[in-house]
């Protein structure tokens, strides 16, 4: 390929990327816990860059609920243990809840909805269902990381004089484990970002914690959506 096919492809990766909602939902919210960071709950420049972000983000996620609620009553794969599909429909549920929950959110911020005590206690309600849904995710990653740990030992057994690397299926385990460890650490430090949001503990998740947390966190959602690059065909 020459350097214009190159250059033609990528910005083909980057439109295909950006055209994308949530592409561009989680680029909002690596800028809003990054002002976050900057103003560490302090007024000014930073803080008011954060709020109107949080605020933006919000139209993003009109009816993204359907998507977990469709998740919720589909089918799960063949052969998943039990307490796996009990939390991983916990998960699908509570977050389901949050986003619908937090479209009312939505409505009070831009003065439709007039009662502000309710929409604060909406508010909490919705970021509580967040925490659990990220705390179902870090088990459900735990115990599937865990079935694939024993699952590639076992491969590994079997491919014990040759070389594992060169096996399709090995590397495609290998590929899903370092994908599952990636959404443990982005689900760990969401619970963090929601602790900090909740103000459950002050004193050591300060607005800057929060911040950083949910920055990186922010970041690894965008790797997460990044499409699969174009493979240069060799003639």
């Amino acid at each position: 390929m020459s350097t214009l096919d190159v250059a033609r492809a990528e910005l083909a990766l980057a439109v295909l990327y950006l055209n994308k909602a949530e592409a561009r939902d989680k680029i909002c919210r690596a800028i809003q816990y990054g002002s976050k960071f900057v103003s560490n709950g302090e007024p000014g420049t930073a803080q008011n860059v954060d709020k109107s972000t949080s605020l933006a983000r919000k139209v993003f996620r009109l009816f993204k609920f359907v998507n977990d609620l469709h998740a919720l009553i589909s089918p799960t794969a063949p052969g998943t243990p039990l307490p796996l599909i009990l939390l991983g429909k916990s998960k699908n549920a509570l977050l389901s809840t949050f986003l619908f929950l937090d479209q009312i959110v939505w409505l009070g911020r831009t003065g439709i909805y007039k009662n502000k005590e309710k929409i604060e206690l909406i508010g909490r309600m919705s970021l509580f269902c967040w925490m659990g849904s990220s705390i179902c995710t870090t088990l459900v990653e735990i115990a599937e990381l865990g079935r694939l740990s024993a699952s590639k030992k076992k491969l590994e057994k079997e491919l014990k004089n040759t070389n594992k690397y060169k096996n399709e299926l090995y590397r495609s385990k290998l590929q899903k484990s370092n994908e599952r460890s990636i959404a443990l650490v982005k689900a760990g430090m969401d619970i963090v970002v929601a602790v900090g949001l909740l103000q459950l503990a002050p004193k050591k998740v300060t607005p800057r914690v929060t911040g950083a947390f949910g920055f990186v966190s922010s970041l690894i959602s965008c790797y997460q959506l990044l499409p699969s690059p174009v493979k240069a065909k060799t003639p």
